[in-house]
């Protein structure tokens, strides 16, 4: 459909293409997001989110600067509800608004179906359902890269310069969320410059990104002082590259390598000179900030595939972008195939949108092959540990006044979490001690009565997938690395 001419209708089509795959990225958002506990992450966002604003503020100093802005953010929303849910309602409203936008984005750049397809895959994608139901701060970056993404194609088409000022808000909000998230400006350099634009938008952008790099200057510099927060992290390798691939297009082989098939014909159109299309937003998007950060990380290991949530909008454009290339030449077969067209189908063509629909089935379809995996995904399981678990087996063990005795030191974070399997240990000398306001956790040395392997202690710590909680004299597997941002 024309927007000359299409009227009522094309203005329907839009407004459905945006608000649908919002409603399905709630839907599967708000599906059971209440899993029965925290992991270490989300404790520690609730920890650190719930102290007042000086204690923030002073912690910030020593670690976490990077997560800041989102624990002040968090502060407020959880200062009337501090609960498992209202922790991480804020990273579902943050998956809705970037499925959301990348429709827009979709209809902006070319139409309304492609659009709604593009959300709609966003929104069943198993990576941003992952996201969505984690209480940190990585969807609600999605989300602000995704409308920076919207804000920059409308700047390069618009005369003035408020959307500039909006672009630019929008960018250092986003990167003070989460730093690694400047890596957007690349990609939105290489649109520009695969568009050919005048020099008069280069200058815009300019303007608009130096503004937001000299914000995040700052926060660059304390949190390179807090870079031993990521010593855990490991050089990435084509395994990583094969990983993060499969997360973007689908990990079940049946959704993978159509939809491979159909983001590399997105890819393959040729931008025209002033113009900036859909593939010349979303390729960059999706390739270079995964592309710049796994570089550097095989030097100075910084990779994570949760830092670079954001360029997941751009797989499922190119997609759609694909999947819209397909349509239209089946449409051009048929036609040559049928001859004329009936009056009937010239008349019902506009009313019956079959593409459209095709579209939403075959999204229908990967959800279904997907769905396995989003169910699991529900489960506590399925994130590296399980601090209420480790409470209730606490709870289950202990005795009035038994100490108890944290390896590492940061597995005190489940009694921080959950405190009511630890309560039997109030009057130990291994209680929980008053946290320092600059520490995410509590540090002391344990008593004599407390040393592992001493008659009546407990040992509580995480592992990767797994929490254990023995009686002292039982075998501790080794813990994990430290949290990580």
């Amino acid at each position: 459909m024309k927007r000359s001419g299409a009227g009522r209708p094309v203005v329907v089509a839009e407004v459905v293409a945006v608000l649908l795959p919002v409603l399905v990225m709630l839907a599967l958002g708000l599906w059971g997001l209440d899993r029965g506990g925290m992991w270490r992450d989300e404790a520690a966002t609730f920890q650190v989110a719930r102290r007042s604003v000086p204690q923030i503020w002073h912690l910030l100093h020593h670690v976490d600067a990077v997560h800041g802005l989102y624990y002040l953010f968090m502060h407020a929303v959880l200062a009337s509800d501090p609960g498992e849910v209202a922790l991480r309602l804020p990273s579902v409203c943050g998956a809705a608004a970037a499925a959301g936008l990348v429709a827009a984005l979709g209809v902006r750049l070319c139409r309304p179906r492609v659009g709604l397809w593009a959300g709609l895959l966003y929104a069943v994608t198993p990576m941003a359902g992952h996201f969505a139901q984690e209480g940190r701060s990585y969807a609600l970056v999605a989300a602000g890269a995704a409308g920076a993404t919207l804000l920059l194609v409308g700047g390069v088409r618009s005369a003035g310069t408020g959307v500039w000022w909006a672009y630019g808000a929008t960018v250092t909000v986003t990167c003070l969320l989460h730093e690694f998230a400047v890596l957007l400006l690349l990609a939105h350099a290489t649109t520009l410059a695969a568009a050919r634009l005048p020099r008069r938008v280069w200058r815009r952008w300019g303007r608009a990104a130096g503004g937001a790099v000299l914000v995040l200057s700052p926060l660059v510099l304390v949190s390179h002082g807090q870079s031993g927060q990521v010593a855990w992290l490991t050089r990435p390798d084509w395994e990583s590259v094969d990983r993060l691939l499969r997360a973007f297009a689908g990990p079940t082989q049946p959704v993978f390598v159509p939809y491979l098939f159909l983001v590399a014909l997105g890819v393959l159109r040729q931008v025209p000179r002033g113009e900036v299309t859909l593939a010349a937003v979303a390729a960059p998007l999706m390739v270079l900030p995964p592309a710049v950060l796994i570089t550097v990380s095989r030097f100075s290991p910084l990779y994570d595939e949760r830092y670079v949530l954001y360029a997941l909008a751009g797989a499922p454009l190119l997609a759609a972008a694909g999947t819209d290339r397909v349509a239209r030449t089946v449409a051009r077969w048929g036609e040559r195939w049928r001859g004329a067209r009936s009056p009937w189908t010239a008349r019902t063509r506009m009313r019956l949108p079959f593409a459209a629909l095709a579209g939403v089935l075959a999204v229908a379809l990967a959800l279904t092959a997907q769905l396995p995996l989003l169910c699991q995904d529900r489960t506590a399981g399925r994130r590296p540990d399980n601090l209420a678990a480790v409470s209730a087996a606490v709870g289950r063990e202990l005795r009035p006044g038994d100490p108890v005795l944290f390896l590492p030191s940061l597995a005190r974070r489940s009694a921080l979490a959950y405190p009511e399997g630890f309560r039997g240990a109030g009057t130990s000398r291994c209680g929980p001690p008053r946290r320092p306001p600059g520490r995410c956790t509590a540090r002391r040395r344990a008593p004599p009565n407390c040393a592992a392997g001493s008659p009546g202690s407990t040992m509580c710590g995480w592992w990767p997938r797994r929490s254990r909680c023995g009686r002292a004299g039982t075998r501790t597997p080794r813990p994990s690395g430290s949290n990580s941002p």
